[in-house]
């Protein structure tokens, strides 16, 4: 009987695991944030933020396969809490705002890691370089918005190495990999 009990749990929490299948979601900036962190003089870690964010996502929990995750970054919207450092880091010592002006994520290929969880094969294009990158991330939920919308979100922490595109300016200052942290709040279209 227990077996039967559980057997239908199991069903129960399956069946109430958001599948999002053919719902594409467009990135809600507002509630979205692209963060990451980079060590200085070896010693601390600086943060900055990304404050303009956009793209859209579809994550199919049933047919990973059918997935799709495109997101793009405004580089001009850095936010280090530092004006003088945030002109800098826009200049060409670092990203070069003016002549590459978006970072930009395409996912190329979704599979399921465990419950919840994906791994993204993927292209990051930054600094005008196009490199291959996997990402995991994690379905975070889905519900209604205050107006009705649907809402769902994703989560990923991965980490690059900055040379790999062409920003090799002041590494040892600045160190050389950089760990991004992205959450994506999505409305469904």
């Amino acid at each position: 009987m227990r077996s039967i009990a559980r057997t239908m749990l199991i069903i129960a929490a399956v069946s109430a695991t958001p599948a999002f299948a053919d719902e594409q979601y467009k990135v809600d900036a507002v509630h979205s944030s692209v963060v990451f962190r980079v060590k200085h003089m070896g010693v601390s870690y600086c943060y900055g933020r990304f404050n303009k964010v956009s793209g859209t996502f579809h994550l199919d929990e049933l047919n990973p396969a059918e997935s799709t995750l495109d997101v793009s970054v405004d580089v001009s919207s850095i936010d280090t809490a530092n004006e003088k450092r945030d002109e800098h880091l826009r200049k060409a010592d670092f990203f070069d705002a003016e002549k590459f002006p978006t970072i930009r994520f395409q996912g190329t290929k979704v599979s399921r890691n465990n419950a919840g969880t994906f791994k993204v094969d993927g292209n990051l294009t930054l600094h005008g370089v196009t490199r291959p990158v996997t990402v995991e991330i994690e379905a975070t939920g889905s519900g209604k918005g205050t107006l009705g919308e649907t809402r769902s979100g994703l989560e990923g922490i991965f980490s690059i190495r900055r040379s790999e595109f062409g920003m090799d300016q002041m590494i040892g200052p600045v160190a050389d990999d950089v760990r991004l942290m992205v959450s994506l709040e999505g409305i469904r279209q």
